[in-house]
């Protein structure tokens, strides 16, 4: 698709506030989740027991509820999900181990009534928090990497302002998750430093295009000068970015739709955050920069009035 947005008058600087308290609103929200609802926490990160059984006739809810019910008391799962073109294929999840001896009756069950052994994984309570762990810091990591890279490419508010931007989009993520209890585990995981990679990436163009017009703007003397620098470059860049995040929308909607329930949770991400990660690349992070940026350049006026004005037109 081609837009042609450069030849509109369209003020996205005018409209900061607004970004910052629908970006606030949402971290907000995301924290009152948290702390609520909580994440639907899958065995990856919580200990407990997952039996996949396969059939040769679709299954219901219902019916592996009452399949699990045949073999004694206490063996009702805690969560069903149907999976497979024709739902032949169900999990069950068990919040805590299942013993040996537990395991062995459910097999022994479902080979007598289907003929096929199911399928048991487990997850132990120290596996789970080693997992949980791993996962927090490889996002810090890679956090600390962004702020590293852009740091020495272009400067340390650039940084600062991507991270930001990252942890807005990781927030809104978990405050979806939070309300649609979809599972948390390792493809969730996976997804969110996807989109870590994708949103940083079209952060650094617009910051990339922000640098380019500040080498050919004249003399940045008011904060009027500065953000029409920051607007110029976010309608330069919003036509690439409409088209990426689009033809990456499109992609991962066809995986959520058609991918199985085993990449669900990662598909949904996915999707959920590419749309944060294009919204804060734009609206939140080139914004920020901007504010930080101009209270920058009035402290440097402030210590030294003469040569500020080439630090103003520092990128």
């Amino acid at each position: 698709m081609n837009y042609n947005f450069e030849n509109r008058n369209i003020d996205f600087v005018k409209h900061r506030k607004k970004f910052f308290g629908i970006s606030l609103a949402f971290m907000l929200i995301g924290v009152i989740l948290l702390s609520t609802l909580g994440l639907n926490l899958g065995i990856d990160f919580e200990s407990g027991s997952r039996v996949e059984v396969q059939g040769d006739e679709p299954f219901t809810e219902e019916m592996v509820y009452e399949e699990f019910a045949q073999i004694g008391e206490g063996y009702e799962p805690d969560d069903v999900t149907l999976a497979g073109d024709n739902n032949e294929l169900a999990h069950a999840r068990f919040i805590g181990m299942l013993e040996q001896e537990e395991i062995a009756e459910i097999q022994v069950y479902f080979i007598e009534e289907y003929g096929v052994e199911p399928n048991v994984s487990t997850v132990s309570p120290q596996v789970g928090q080693e997992l949980a762990m791993n996962a927090l810091i490889s996002i810090l990591i890679a956090s600390v990497g962004i702020i590293i890279y852009v740091t020495i490419r272009f400067e340390f508010l650039y940084g600062l302002a991507a991270i930001l931007a990252l942890v807005h989009d990781a927030f809104f993520i978990i405050a979806v998750f939070s309300i649609t209890q979809f599972e948390v585990n390792v493809p969730f995981i996976a997804a969110v430093l996807t989109i870590v990679g994708y949103s940083i990436n079209d952060t650094i163009v617009t910051f990339d295009r922000i640098r380019e017009n500040m080498k050919f703007a004249k003399k940045i003397k008011t904060f009027e000068d500065l953000s029409a620098v920051v607007n110029k470059s976010l309608v330069q860049t919003l036509a690439r970015s409409i088209n990426t995040v689009l033809t990456v929308v499109f992609a991962a909607g066809a995986i959520f739709l058609f991918g199985g329930e085993a990449i669900r949770s990662f598909s949904f991400a996915l999707l959920v955050g590419l749309v944060a990660g294009t919204y804060s690349s734009l609206f939140l992070a080139s914004q920020v920069w901007l504010i930080w940026k101009w209270k920058q350049i009035e402290r440097r006026k402030f210590k030294s009035p003469e040569p500020a004005e080439t630090a103003e037109r520092e990128a």
